[in-house]
């Protein structure tokens, strides 16, 4: 970046592409760490931290950062892959400043920080912390109506102290289009007790998407730290197989506590969902596919599988049944997949769409039966009937894949050697 440079603000960084000099994309940026100094002299910012394709998290010095401009970064092209481990003297931009409340030195009035800019020395490759965007008044529901105002860096103090009860307002509007799966890894790599404050100015339902993205570890860490009520609401939230997975994890006398709280009609899904065994066809469904009566329509069955909150899997077939048209349902007739709903008029009634030929699954099927099942009929999703002939649920691709893959594969570092990154 030229020297003389107009000053960037860390949040519209959150996420930007990072390029190579010949135009490929190397990844994103996740965060930027920078190294507080004594005094008042701003902080040095040592580099970006890059979620690459694989999305392990990289270390890029600044000095080989050659253009932050126009909704992208340049780089060298010369990247180390060796994951990222933050060091005692490192601070992240985004995880750890935003959200701080600080001192202006001249006033001693505390203010909360939304944002801080970075510009690049003149005549230098170094980059520093130089401004603070922060509001004042106090947190709460009226924060937003306080005024903001930028100050120099030295105008300020508190930054060095480790801060209880910060809160997540600024970090998550930085995070705010990422997807769930996205936000998970980001809340990963913050420290506990960040991502605690995260997690609980979440609303319960994009608590629920991010938790049910996040390792087991993490999952389990934030539930314990949320009041009962609220770990209800959002288990109620919750995609009922993976609220399940996760109160299996949890000792008995927390499973039923929970429970307990939550709507009966979300907690007898999840305890039918408990009955099975972890690792077969029961224990692996969801309690919540599409299902139709007989006598429903092609364009009922499209208005269904448009729902916006519907996963991919679970809108790739309907599940024709006959009353009642919840699971566990009345008879299982068969399935009517999206392929054949689009080649039929819309009025056309979906009973006499079924494909019947399909056999279901059993509750006790084992997890390799059930992958074999979708790999020899080229599958989605797979119905889950009981010996009655009734709908139990479906078994999705994703959360067979859940159960396959390394219990670590969230981090995508299975085997990497190394650690630390270079200055």
């Amino acid at each position: 970046m030229a020297a003389g440079a107009p000053r960037v603000f860390v949040s519209h960084l959150a996420g930007v592409p990072v390029f190579d000099p010949v135009g490929d994309q190397v990844g994103r940026v996740s965060d930027l760490v920078a190294m507080l100094r004594v005094g008042r002299r701003p902080p040095r910012l040592l580099g970006m931290v890059v979620e690459v394709l694989s999305r392990r998290r990289v270390f890029v010095p600044m000095t080989r950062v050659t253009g932050v401009a126009s909704g992208q970064v340049i780089t060298t092209g010369v990247v180390n892959m060796r994951r990222f481990e933050q060091r005692p003297t490192e601070r992240l931009v985004l995880g750890e400043l935003l959200d701080r409340r600080v001192t202006l030195v001249e006033t001693g009035e505390e203010v909360t920080v939304l944002d801080v800019a970075i510009q690049q020395l003149p005549a230098r490759r170094d980059w520093e912390i130089d401004k603070v965007f922060v509001r004042r008044g106090k947190g709460g529901a009226l924060r937003r109506k306080g005024e903001t105002l930028t100050v120099e860096w030295s105008a300020v103090t508190g930054f060095s102290l480790e801060e209880h009860g910060q809160g997540a307002e600024s970090l998550l509007a930085t995070f705010e289009k990422l997807r769930p799966a996205d936000l998970a890894n980001a809340l990963h790599h913050l420290s506990p007790k960040r991502r605690a404050e995260v997690a609980a100015a979440l609303d319960d339902d994009r608590l629920a998407d991010v938790l049910e993205e996040l390792p087991e570890d993490d999952q389990i860490e934030i539930l314990g730290k949320l009041k009962e009520e609220r770990a209800a609401d959002v288990l109620e939230a919750m995609d009922p197989d993976d609220a399940a997975d996760l109160l299996s994890e949890l000792p008995e006398e927390d499973q039923e506590r929970l429970l307990t709280l939550m709507r009966p009609d979300d907690a007898a899904d999840v305890r039918r969902l408990l009955a099975y065994e972890e690792r077969t066809a029961g224990g692996l469904m969801t309690t919540e596919p599409i299902v139709l009566r007989p006598d429903a329509t092609v364009a009922d069955a499209l208005a269904r599988v448009r729902q916006q909150d519907l996963s991919p899997a679970l809108a790739a077939q309907v599940y024709v049944c006959r009353p009642p048209d919840e699971t566990p349902t009345g008879k299982y007739l068969g399935t009517v997949h999206f392929q054949r709903l689009l080649r039929d008029p819309p009025f056309t009634l979906v009973g006499s769409l079924v494909d019947s030929d399909l056999p279901p699954l059993g509750p006790a099927t084992p997890l390799p039966a059930v992958t074999s099942y979708l790999a020899a009929y080229n599958m989605v999703a797979a119905p889950v009937v009981d010996e009655s002939g009734s709908l139990l649920g479906a078994v999705t691709v994703d959360d067979v894949l859940d159960h396959l893959l390394p219990d670590d594969w969230r981090e995508t570092e299975f085997h990497e050697e190394g650690a630390g990154h270079g200055g």
